[in-house]
């Protein structure tokens, strides 16, 4: 399981959706009474793009075996971390002075490019088993 590098990319997606889970979007300025962090999970639309794709990704990770499966969960994952990125980029743009992001209001991104790096990993293995098995078939005729 561990041999190929698509479920590396799963595990690495994994862990920058459970960071982006338990993390600070940013600093809301506009209560000068009290400065805390806004976590992600404290944003419904945050919370949801990022459980299910969170969620993808684990079954994704522990379904080596079924690699149409994978490529599925994967690109579904990778659409919803692109509407995470947008949807963090309106509100960057929405919200004005009083809001602050934080630096990892950019992790949807690198975790994109994860979910695109991976997917093209589990098509490659697709390629390699289906010639394998074709190779094989042909040897067998003769």
């Amino acid at each position: 399981m561990w041999q190929r590098i698509q479920t590396l990319y799963f595990a690495i997606i994994t862990g920058i959706l459970l960071a982006l889970a338990f993390g600070n979007v940013g600093v809301d300025y506009s209560d000068p009474t009290t400065i805390e962090g806004v976590r992600y999970i404290s944003k419904l639309p945050y919370a949801i793009l990022i459980f299910i794709s969170l969620a993808a990704n684990v079954v994704a990770l522990f379904s080596w075996g079924h690699r149409p499966i994978q490529i599925r969960l994967a690109g579904g994952s990778a659409v919803l971390l692109l509407a995470l990125q947008a949807w963090i980029g309106v509100d960057y743009f929405t919200l004005g002075k009083e809001f602050v992001f934080s630096w990892t209001a950019i992790l949807p991104i690198f975790a994109f490019i994860c979910e695109v790096l991976a997917i093209r990993g589990i098509y490659a293995d697709e390629l390699l088993v289906k010639n394998a098995s074709r190779l094989r078939a042909a040897k067998r005729k003769k």
